[in-house]
């Protein structure tokens, strides 16, 4: 075992390999305050990548209904469970704990389970169940808050600095791109020894039992690749993602080399509001989420490390916040990844890699009051009965 740094544990870790960061990465934001699990990403991602035979239960994208809710079932659940007592040690920004690749028993590469059949047979187990009976005190909204909750969570490949499923292939075929951080699987060396769907805790490698290759998302490389982002975020109707690429070796650089003027640099790592998904893992995943400000915070606190009650804090005061504000409203805005953006008066400004500008988005809606009547026509123009 190699040692390597993981900035999100604060802390040095294990892992097969050793340390080689790509000179940038890819990386997703999605903001759970606006997802409404129409499945939209689910469907531009199914019909686009994994329509065909041997894929009937492939989602490289598919929505969670939280704290229910699991695809494949009880994923992390069980995960939890293999890390034992050990799962949520942390003091300040430092996780205390081990990960999936420490603490190992005997001829074991990495701590994994390998689902069962059926734990693919319902995409959509929990949506919308709160599984209890309303029993009456505080059970119905009284006020700004009520006792049941939950949130719809989107998943998909986080494309990790040190990826489970990448460790865990005997045969080399998963590797990392250099240019930009992409997880990819090499099919013509993949065997299907299922290795890394067992080794991956986020359950985002699959087996395609006709083809008896192993699968995951590509990140719509072809895409990326042509400056676009990927069809889920495109086809997200709430406006919920925002893709880009991010400083990929944020230990070695100090505040002021990280991008300010980069939107995924400035809500990852100066704001630091947009958070990974289980960090304890230790895989060092790339997307980041903003966390549902009305959920239990000893729940967020499991799924996205020590950052929640600075992350909620900062969104709840985004409406007085300028600059954080511009950032948040490029979501969605675009297919075009925005490279870097800028505050300039009461609209934020999204520009390309080259610098060219390709989005403009008012922090405010305007507001147009239409004349009662028409002056040429004598129309009236509004319902002023």
């Amino acid at each position: 075992m190699a040692k390597v740094r993981n900035w999100q544990l604060g802390r040095e870790m294990d892992y097969p390999y050793e340390e080689n960061r790509p000179g940038r990465q890819v990386s997703m934001l999605f903001d759970l305050n606006k997802c409404i699990a129409c499945q939209s990403c689910t469907m531009a991602c199914k019909t686009t990548w994994t329509a065909g035979k041997g894929q009937e239960t492939i989602f490289w994208n598919n929505v969670e209904s939280k704290p229910y809710g699991f695809y494949p079932l009880a994923w992390d659940v069980k995960v939890l469970a293999l890390l034992g007592e050990q799962a949520q040690p942390w003091s300040g920004n430092k996780y205390n704990g081990t990960t999936i690749f420490e603490d190992l028993g005997m001829n074991q590469r990495i701590k994994g389970y390998l689902p069962d059949e059926m734990d693919y047979a319902h995409p959509n187990l929990g949506e919308d169940e709160c599984l209890k009976i309303l029993d009456g005190e505080g059970d119905y909204i009284k006020g700004p808050t009520h006792k049941n909750w939950g949130f719809f969570f989107p998943r998909i490949c986080n494309h990790c600095t040190f990826p489970g499923c990448l460790a865990a292939c005997p045969r080399k075929a998963i590797y990392k791109r250099q240019e930009d951080g992409i997880v990819l699987i090499d099919a013509s060396r993949c065997r299907g020894y299922r290795e890394c769907v067992a080794a991956c805790p986020y359950k985002k490698s699959f087996y395609n039992d006709t083809t008896r290759t192993g699968e995951k998302c590509i990140s719509c490389y072809p895409k990326v690749e042509a400056g676009l982002m990927t069809q889920c975020v495109t086809q997200c109707i709430g406006k919920i993602r925002l893709f880009g690429f991010k400083s990929a070796d944020y230990d070695k650089i100090t505040s002021k080399q990280v991008r300010e003027n980069n939107p995924i640099d400035f809500l990852v790592h100066v704001r630091k509001i947009a958070l990974p998904i289980y960090p304890q893992f230790g895989t060092e995943p790339s997307n980041m989420y903003l966390p549902p400000v009305h959920v239990n915070p000893d729940f967020l606190s499991q799924v996205f490390g020590p950052g929640v009650e600075n992350s909620i804090k900062q969104y709840r005061n985004a409406g007085k916040d300028k600059e954080l504000l511009a950032a948040l409203l490029l979501f969605g805005t675009t297919e075009r990844i925005c490279d870097t953006f800028k505050l300039e008066g009461n609209e934020t400004v999204g520009y390309d890699p080259q610098g060219k500008e390709i989005i403009r988005v008012p922090l405010t809606e305007p507001v147009y009051i239409r004349q009662v009547k028409n002056l040429k026509t004598g129309a009236f123009l509004t319902n002023n009965s």
